[in-house]
């Protein structure tokens, strides 16, 4: 019977043979995870949000709510109304429109109305944090599409409660239309802080090589 290196040890002394066991390497030293590759993921990924940001957006303000105009006798939606709308607007548009009509302005604001602002916002998140290094700043740039989501949801409920309304009140007009307004300032100031963070990302000192 083979003796175990214990037993080795105790009837040779220093001199006796154990055999080393060389454990296989875990790591595959070819797939290690570099800075360029994690780059490489983020920005494949910023690309898609982005495309799928101005695809949601086409669809959503270019294509549906210009298409809901044949149910409100040529009325605008509410969300395509930058300067907002008042009281008198929303009671001609309530009357335009049946509960067919106003059902799918209601399942628009839950699907793409809710895609778009939650793609946006995660692609404006990822674009700023890639390009900004100062964390006060970084945060200051993203305080805008978060914002600019909650606002836009926001919206969509305000707008769809005053519109099944039939006695929708001046304060609940008000809060729809500065919310609709507020959406579409937040959205126009994402756009810039994007911007800024990429120009700011682009004047990064490059390491010496």
């Amino acid at each position: 019977m083979a003796k175990t290196p214990a037993q080795r040890i105790k009837k040779h002394g220093s001199k006796a043979a154990v055999p080393q066991h060389h454990l296989p390497p875990v790591v595959n030293p070819t797939t290690a995870r570099t800075p360029q590759k994690a780059q490489t993921n983020s920005n494949l990924i910023l690309i898609a949000g982005v495309v799928a940001s101005l695809f949601l957006f086409w669809y959503l303000h270019l294509l549906t709510l210009d298409q809901l105009r044949q149910l409100s006798g040529g009325l605008a939606m509410p969300d395509s109304l930058i300067g907002g709308f008042d009281h008198a607007y929303i009671s001609t548009l309530h009357a335009a429109m049946d509960g067919d009509a106003r059902g799918q302005l209601n399942y628009v604001h839950k699907t793409a109305g809710t895609l778009f602002p939650l793609i946006f916002g995660f692609s404006w998140l990822l674009l700023i944090g890639t390009n900004t290094a100062r964390k006060a700043l970084r945060w200051a740039l993203w305080a805008i599409p978060l914002l600019f989501v909650v606002v836009r949801l926001w919206g969509n409920v305000a707008i769809d409660g005053v519109l099944a309304s039939d006695t929708a009140d001046a304060g609940q007009v008000a809060l729809a239309s500065g919310l609709t307004v507020s959406g579409w300032v937040l959205l126009v100031l994402s756009l810039l802080a994007g911007a800024a963070a990429v120009i700011l990302g682009s004047r990064k000192p490059k390491a010496a090589s």
